[in-house]
C-alpha cells in the first residue's frame, strides 16, 4: 500500500470497465487521480465512489476524439494538481465486420478514440513531464488483437496494432527524460459490455480488478525499469494461433 503516494495520474475512459478498474488500483496505492469520460453522470458516480475509498479524484467530462476536450482535461487536472506522473490511455471503442461491407464512419469511430487518442492525450503528457523534469509512465491499454486477431475486426485489431506501435515510439523519445511507455494487452475481461449481453459469454473471462493489477504494476515498477509490455488474459483463452 501507498506506492503511488504523490502521485498523479490521469486516466481516460475512467468511469467504468478496465479504466475503473486501474483507478481503483491507484487509488487504493495513494495515487490522486483525474478520470475522464463521455458520460458524465457515470464519471461523476465512479469519483464519488473511489473518494468514498479516500481517494482524491477530479472527473472531467471529456470526448477524447475531440483535440481541444483534451487539452482541456490535461489544463484542468494541472489546476488541480500542478503536476502529471502517469497517463493511462484506456478509452476505447469497438466496431466492425466484413472489411468489404464495413462503413468509413465505423473504421474513423475505432480508430479515433483508440490511436487518435492516445497520441493527443501523450503528446499533451509528454510536454508535461518533459517540463517537470522527473520522468514520468504513460501506459497505453492495447488488446492481445494486437497479435491475434479475429475475422470481422479489421478497425479494432488495426487500432491496437497501431497502439503497439504508438508505445514502442513514446518509449524511445521519452527514455531520454526519464518518462517510460508501456502497453498493457488485455485479453477477454468481464466489462460492463460483456456484462450485459443477454447470453453470458462462451469464452473464459478473467475481472477487471485482477487486470489492474498489471497496471498498477507497471506505474509502481522502481524509475530505472519499463515494462515494456504485458499480455494477461485467462488461462484457458485461446490466443496461440487462435483465429
Amino acid at each position: 500500500m501507498g506506492q503511488l503516494n504523490g502521485k498523479v495520474a490521469i486516466i481516460t475512459g475512467g468511469n467504468r470497465g478496465i479504466g475503473k478498474g486501474i483507478a481503483k488500483g491507484f487509488a487504493a496505492e495513494g495515487a490522486s487521480l483525474t478520470i475522464a469520460a463521455r458520460d458524465a453522470a457515470l464519471l461523476t458516480q465512479t469519483a464519488e465512489e473511489l473518494r468514498n475509498r479516500g481517494a482524491k479524484v477530479l472527473a472531467v467530462p471529456t470526448d477524447v476524439t475531440d483535440e481541444e476536450q483534451i487539452i482541456a482535461l490535461f489544463e484542468k487536472a494541472m489546476n488541480e494538481y500542478n503536476r502529471l506522473d502517469i497517463l493511462v490511455n484506456n478509452a476505447g471503442a469497438f466496431d466492425g465486420g466484413p472489411i468489404d461491407e464495413l462503413s468509413t464512419e465505423a473504421w474513423d469511430k475505432v480508430i479515433g478514440v483508440n490511436l487518435r487518442a492516445p497520441f493527443l492525450c501523450s503528446r499533451e503528457a509528454m510536454r508535461i513531464m518533459k517540463a517537470q523534469g522527473e520522468g514520468g509512465r504513460i501506459i497505453n491499454i492495447g488488446s492481445i488483437s494486437a497479435h491475434r486477431v479475429r475475422p470481422n475486426s479489421a478497425p479494432y485489431s488495426s487500432s491496437k496494432f497501431g497502439i503497439w506501435g504508438l508505445t514502442q515510439v513514446t518509449a524511445l523519445e521519452g527514455r531520454p527524460h526519464g518518462i517510460t511507455a508501456s502497453c498493457l494487452q488485455p485479453g477477454n475481461t468481464f466489462v460492463e459490455r460483456v456484462q450485459n449481453r443477454p447470453q453470458p459469454p462462451s469464452e473464459p473471462m478473467m475481472d477487471v480488478d485482477g487486470l489492474a493489477q498489471a497496471a498498477v504494476l507497471m506505474a509502481t515498477l522502481p524509475p530505472n525499469m519499463n515494462m515494456l509490455e504485458a499480455t494477461v488474459l485467462p488461462v484457458e483463452q485461446l490466443y496461440i494461433g487462435r483465429g
